[in-house]
Protein backbone atom coordinates (compact mmCIF):
# COMPACT_ATOMS: atom_id res chain seq x y z
CA UNK A 1 0.00 0.00 0.00
CA UNK A 2 1.31 3.27 -0.95
CA UNK A 3 1.14 6.24 1.27
CA UNK A 4 -0.48 9.44 -0.70
CA UNK A 5 1.29 11.92 1.80
CA UNK A 6 5.05 10.57 0.89
CA UNK A 7 4.37 8.34 -1.68
CA UNK A 8 6.50 5.34 -0.08
CA UNK A 9 5.38 1.72 0.25
CA UNK A 10 4.00 1.24 3.81
CA UNK A 11 2.97 -2.59 4.96
CA UNK A 12 -0.64 -3.15 5.67
CA UNK A 13 0.18 -4.85 9.03
CA UNK A 14 1.78 -1.45 10.27
CA UNK A 15 0.35 0.28 12.98
CA UNK A 16 1.84 3.65 14.62
CA UNK A 17 1.68 2.07 17.97
CA UNK A 18 4.30 -0.51 16.36
CA UNK A 19 6.78 2.43 15.83
CA UNK A 20 9.21 3.10 18.85
CA UNK A 21 7.30 6.38 18.94
CA UNK A 22 3.94 5.55 18.36
CA UNK A 23 4.55 2.73 21.43
CA UNK A 24 5.80 5.86 23.86
CA UNK A 25 2.99 8.21 22.62
CA UNK A 26 0.55 5.55 23.51
CA UNK A 27 1.92 4.78 26.91
CA UNK A 28 1.95 8.66 27.65
CA UNK A 29 -1.66 8.87 26.52
CA UNK A 30 -2.21 6.12 28.91
CA UNK A 31 -0.29 7.81 31.89
CA UNK A 32 -1.43 10.90 30.87
CA UNK A 33 -5.34 10.44 31.09
CA UNK A 34 -7.36 10.80 34.10
CA UNK A 35 -7.13 7.64 35.47
CA UNK A 36 -5.24 6.01 33.49
CA UNK A 37 -2.60 5.40 35.83
CA UNK A 38 -5.16 3.52 37.86
CA UNK A 39 -4.84 4.20 41.93
CA UNK A 40 -3.34 2.44 44.70
CA UNK A 41 -4.59 1.80 47.91
CA UNK A 42 -3.77 4.13 50.83
CA UNK A 43 -1.40 2.98 53.42
CA UNK A 44 -2.97 2.14 56.94
CA UNK A 45 -0.93 4.51 58.34
CA UNK A 46 1.35 7.55 56.55
CA UNK A 47 4.81 5.67 55.39
CA UNK A 48 8.23 7.58 56.15
CA UNK A 49 11.05 6.34 53.89
CA UNK A 50 14.24 7.75 54.13
CA UNK A 51 16.50 7.18 50.36
CA UNK A 52 19.76 6.98 51.73
CA UNK A 53 23.25 5.93 50.01
CA UNK A 54 26.45 7.34 50.91
CA UNK A 55 27.88 7.21 47.85
CA UNK A 56 26.99 9.88 45.62
CA UNK A 57 25.58 9.81 41.83
CA UNK A 58 23.50 6.73 42.22
CA UNK A 59 20.08 8.43 41.84
CA UNK A 60 18.87 9.45 45.01
CA UNK A 61 17.06 12.68 44.31
CA UNK A 62 15.73 11.00 40.90
CA UNK A 63 14.45 8.17 42.52
CA UNK A 64 12.83 10.40 45.51
CA UNK A 65 10.64 12.85 43.03
CA UNK A 66 10.37 9.92 40.38
CA UNK A 67 8.87 7.57 43.02
CA UNK A 68 7.07 10.63 44.47
CA UNK A 69 5.50 11.78 41.13
CA UNK A 70 4.39 8.13 40.34
CA UNK A 71 2.39 7.53 43.87
CA UNK A 72 0.80 10.98 43.40
CA UNK A 73 -0.29 9.97 39.51
CA UNK A 74 -2.04 7.16 41.53
CA UNK A 75 -3.96 9.28 43.07
CA UNK A 76 -1.72 9.42 46.72
CA UNK A 77 -0.58 12.37 48.66
CA UNK A 78 3.04 12.63 48.96
CA UNK A 79 4.97 14.89 50.33
CA UNK A 80 9.48 14.87 49.80
CA UNK A 81 11.77 16.50 52.27
CA UNK A 82 14.66 17.83 50.91
CA UNK A 83 17.49 17.45 53.11
CA UNK A 84 20.30 18.19 50.20
CA UNK A 85 21.74 21.43 50.46
CA UNK A 86 22.34 21.37 46.99
CA UNK A 87 18.35 21.55 46.49
CA UNK A 88 18.24 18.96 43.08
CA UNK A 89 14.45 17.57 44.47
CA UNK A 90 13.16 20.83 44.94
CA UNK A 91 14.35 21.99 41.57
CA UNK A 92 12.83 18.66 39.77
CA UNK A 93 9.97 19.11 41.65
CA UNK A 94 9.70 22.90 40.64
CA UNK A 95 9.63 24.28 44.28
CA UNK A 96 11.01 27.54 45.17
CA UNK A 97 14.11 27.07 46.82
CA UNK A 98 15.88 30.47 46.64
CA UNK A 99 17.51 31.82 49.96
CA UNK A 100 14.98 33.10 51.96
CA UNK A 101 12.38 31.04 51.42
CA UNK A 102 11.05 28.94 54.40
CA UNK A 103 12.88 25.51 54.04
CA UNK A 104 13.87 22.54 56.09
CA UNK A 105 16.99 24.66 57.25
CA UNK A 106 14.26 26.74 59.18
CA UNK A 107 12.37 22.95 60.01
CA UNK A 108 15.71 21.64 61.69
CA UNK A 109 16.38 24.61 63.86
CA UNK A 110 12.66 25.30 65.58
CA UNK A 111 12.59 28.92 62.82
CA UNK A 112 9.58 27.37 60.89
CA UNK A 113 6.86 25.19 61.12
CA UNK A 114 5.36 22.66 58.66
CA UNK A 115 2.81 24.17 57.35
CA UNK A 116 5.09 27.51 56.92
CA UNK A 117 7.89 25.49 54.85
CA UNK A 118 5.39 23.11 52.69
CA UNK A 119 5.14 24.26 49.50
CA UNK A 120 2.73 22.39 46.42
CA UNK A 121 4.46 21.01 43.34
CA UNK A 122 2.85 22.56 39.96
CA UNK A 123 3.19 19.58 38.90
CA UNK A 124 0.43 17.64 40.65
CA UNK A 125 -2.29 18.61 43.37
CA UNK A 126 -1.31 15.52 45.17
CA UNK A 127 2.73 17.03 45.66
CA UNK A 128 4.11 18.52 48.29
CA UNK A 129 7.74 19.18 48.80
CA UNK A 130 9.74 20.91 51.74
CA UNK A 131 12.19 22.78 49.89
CA UNK A 132 16.33 22.85 50.86
CA UNK A 133 18.10 26.03 50.48
CA UNK A 134 21.90 26.84 50.52
CA UNK A 135 21.53 28.33 53.35
CA UNK A 136 21.26 24.11 54.81
CA UNK A 137 24.77 23.47 54.27
CA UNK A 138 25.44 24.88 57.53
CA UNK A 139 23.05 23.20 59.64
CA UNK A 140 25.08 20.43 59.97
CA UNK A 141 27.24 23.33 62.77
CA UNK A 142 24.84 24.47 63.65
CA UNK A 143 23.00 21.19 65.09
CA UNK A 144 25.36 19.85 66.97
CA UNK A 145 24.95 22.59 70.32
CA UNK A 146 21.06 22.44 69.97
CA UNK A 147 19.35 19.87 72.00
CA UNK A 148 17.59 16.69 70.66
CA UNK A 149 19.71 17.26 67.42
CA UNK A 150 19.11 13.80 66.15
CA UNK A 151 15.14 14.42 66.64
CA UNK A 152 14.25 17.33 65.12
CA UNK A 153 12.65 16.19 61.76
CA UNK A 154 10.47 13.45 63.67
CA UNK A 155 9.24 16.65 66.31
CA UNK A 156 8.06 18.46 63.08
CA UNK A 157 6.56 15.38 61.50
CA UNK A 158 4.10 15.41 64.01
CA UNK A 159 2.78 18.70 62.86
CA UNK A 160 -1.42 18.42 62.35
CA UNK A 161 -0.44 19.88 58.33
CA UNK A 162 0.78 16.09 57.53
CA UNK A 163 -1.56 14.01 58.79
CA UNK A 164 -3.55 13.30 55.11
CA UNK A 165 0.02 12.93 53.53
CA UNK A 166 0.39 9.26 52.69
CA UNK A 167 4.12 8.63 51.97
CA UNK A 168 6.79 10.89 53.13
CA UNK A 169 10.32 10.73 51.24
CA UNK A 170 13.35 12.04 53.08
CA UNK A 171 16.06 12.65 50.57
CA UNK A 172 19.33 12.80 52.43
CA UNK A 173 22.47 14.47 50.97
CA UNK A 174 25.21 11.58 50.36
CA UNK A 175 26.67 11.73 53.81
CA UNK A 176 26.18 10.39 57.30
CA UNK A 177 26.45 13.32 59.16
CA UNK A 178 23.52 15.08 61.26
CA UNK A 179 21.52 15.79 58.21
CA UNK A 180 20.93 12.12 57.29
CA UNK A 181 20.74 10.71 61.29
CA UNK A 182 17.55 13.35 61.50
CA UNK A 183 16.57 11.07 58.13
CA UNK A 184 17.02 8.40 59.53
CA UNK A 185 15.60 9.01 63.24
CA UNK A 186 12.24 10.35 61.35
CA UNK A 187 11.60 7.70 59.27
CA UNK A 188 10.74 3.70 59.78
CA UNK A 189 12.10 2.70 56.35
CA UNK A 190 15.42 3.23 54.38
CA UNK A 191 15.07 2.85 50.84
CA UNK A 192 18.82 2.62 49.22
CA UNK A 193 18.95 3.49 45.60
CA UNK A 194 22.21 0.94 44.34
CA UNK A 195 23.33 1.34 40.66
CA UNK A 196 24.22 -1.61 38.52
CA UNK A 197 27.89 -0.26 38.11
CA UNK A 198 31.90 -1.49 39.57
CA UNK A 199 31.61 -0.58 43.40
CA UNK A 200 27.67 -1.10 43.15
CA UNK A 201 27.89 -2.03 47.14
CA UNK A 202 30.96 0.60 48.28
CA UNK A 203 29.53 2.37 50.96
CA UNK A 204 26.23 0.51 51.50
CA UNK A 205 28.31 -1.35 54.02
CA UNK A 206 29.00 1.43 56.30
CA UNK A 207 25.30 3.04 55.89
CA UNK A 208 23.93 -0.29 57.40
CA UNK A 209 26.21 -0.20 60.38
CA UNK A 210 25.01 3.35 60.65
CA UNK A 211 21.14 2.27 60.65
CA UNK A 212 21.55 -0.18 62.82
CA UNK A 213 23.48 2.02 65.29
CA UNK A 214 20.37 4.42 64.83
CA UNK A 215 18.02 1.55 66.04
CA UNK A 216 20.05 0.53 68.90
CA UNK A 217 20.04 4.15 70.43
CA UNK A 218 17.54 6.29 68.90
CA UNK A 219 14.93 4.41 66.41
CA UNK A 220 14.29 0.63 67.14
CA UNK A 221 11.77 0.60 64.10
CA UNK A 222 14.03 2.04 61.82
CA UNK A 223 14.54 -0.89 59.20
CA UNK A 224 15.76 -1.54 55.43
CA UNK A 225 12.58 -1.97 53.30
CA UNK A 226 13.37 -1.30 50.03
CA UNK A 227 16.53 -1.90 47.66
CA UNK A 228 16.21 -0.12 44.33
CA UNK A 229 18.20 -0.77 41.38
CA UNK A 230 19.37 2.25 39.16
CA UNK A 231 21.24 2.65 35.59
CA UNK A 232 20.75 -0.61 34.58
CA UNK A 233 22.10 -1.03 31.29
CA UNK A 234 20.53 -4.48 29.84
CA UNK A 235 23.05 -4.50 26.82
CA UNK A 236 25.96 -5.36 29.34
CA UNK A 237 26.73 -8.78 31.32
CA UNK A 238 28.53 -6.49 34.02
CA UNK A 239 24.83 -4.93 35.16
CA UNK A 240 22.72 -8.71 35.16
CA UNK A 241 25.98 -9.25 37.60
CA UNK A 242 25.38 -7.00 39.76
CA UNK A 243 21.63 -7.28 39.71
CA UNK A 244 22.71 -10.63 40.67
CA UNK A 245 24.98 -10.04 43.30
CA UNK A 246 22.48 -7.61 45.31
CA UNK A 247 19.50 -9.72 44.65
CA UNK A 248 21.55 -12.20 46.42
CA UNK A 249 22.70 -9.95 49.21
CA UNK A 250 19.20 -8.49 50.05
CA UNK A 251 16.62 -10.72 48.63
CA UNK A 252 13.40 -9.89 48.53
CA UNK A 253 13.53 -6.33 49.31
CA UNK A 254 15.13 -5.67 46.12
CA UNK A 255 12.11 -4.44 43.84
CA UNK A 256 11.96 -6.24 41.13
CA UNK A 257 11.24 -3.36 38.90
CA UNK A 258 15.20 -1.82 37.87
CA UNK A 259 15.34 1.72 36.77
CA UNK A 260 16.94 2.06 33.39
CA UNK A 261 19.65 4.01 32.37
CA UNK A 262 18.02 6.65 30.24
CA UNK A 263 18.64 10.45 28.90
CA UNK A 264 15.00 11.37 29.11
CA UNK A 265 16.00 10.40 33.58
CA UNK A 266 19.33 12.53 32.99
CA UNK A 267 17.54 15.51 31.11
CA UNK A 268 14.26 16.09 33.25
CA UNK A 269 15.56 17.86 36.36
CA UNK A 270 17.11 20.35 34.07
CA UNK A 271 13.67 21.37 32.89
CA UNK A 272 12.31 21.27 36.91
CA UNK A 273 10.22 18.25 36.56
CA UNK A 274 10.37 14.85 36.84
CA UNK A 275 10.75 12.36 34.00
CA UNK A 276 6.85 11.06 34.40
CA UNK A 277 6.15 14.80 33.18
CA UNK A 278 9.11 15.24 30.76
CA UNK A 279 8.10 12.45 28.90
CA UNK A 280 5.46 9.99 30.44
CA UNK A 281 6.07 7.62 27.57
CA UNK A 282 9.89 7.24 27.97
CA UNK A 283 11.59 3.29 29.59
CA UNK A 284 12.81 5.36 32.87
CA UNK A 285 9.09 7.20 33.58
CA UNK A 286 7.62 3.32 32.87
CA UNK A 287 9.89 2.16 34.91
CA UNK A 288 9.44 4.52 38.02
CA UNK A 289 5.51 3.77 37.90
CA UNK A 290 6.03 0.41 37.72
CA UNK A 291 8.50 1.12 40.83
CA UNK A 292 6.03 3.20 42.56
CA UNK A 293 3.28 0.97 42.27
CA UNK A 294 5.17 -2.23 43.40
CA UNK A 295 6.57 0.07 46.86
CA UNK A 296 2.68 0.49 47.15
CA UNK A 297 1.68 -2.83 46.47
CA UNK A 298 4.49 -4.64 48.56
CA UNK A 299 4.16 -2.38 51.97
CA UNK A 300 0.19 -3.19 51.81
CA UNK A 301 0.98 -7.08 51.86
CA UNK A 302 4.01 -6.86 54.37
CA UNK A 303 2.54 -3.87 56.10
CA UNK A 304 5.53 -2.12 56.20
CA UNK A 305 4.67 1.33 57.24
Amino acid sequence: MTNPDTGYQVSRGTRDEDTPIGAAAKRASQVLTPGGAGTLPRPVERRVLTIANQKGGVGKTTSAVNLAAALALHGLRVLVIDLDPQGNASTALGVDHRSGVPSSYELLLGEATMSEAIAQSPHSPNLFCIPATIDLAGAEIELVSMVARETRLKKALADPVVESIDYVFIDCPPSLGLLTVNALVAAREVLIPIQCEYYALEGVGQLLRNIELVQAHLNPQLHVSTILLTMYDARTKLADQVAAEVRNHFGDRVLSSAIPRSVKVSEAPGYGTTVLDYDPGSRGAMSYLDAGRELAMRGARKGNR
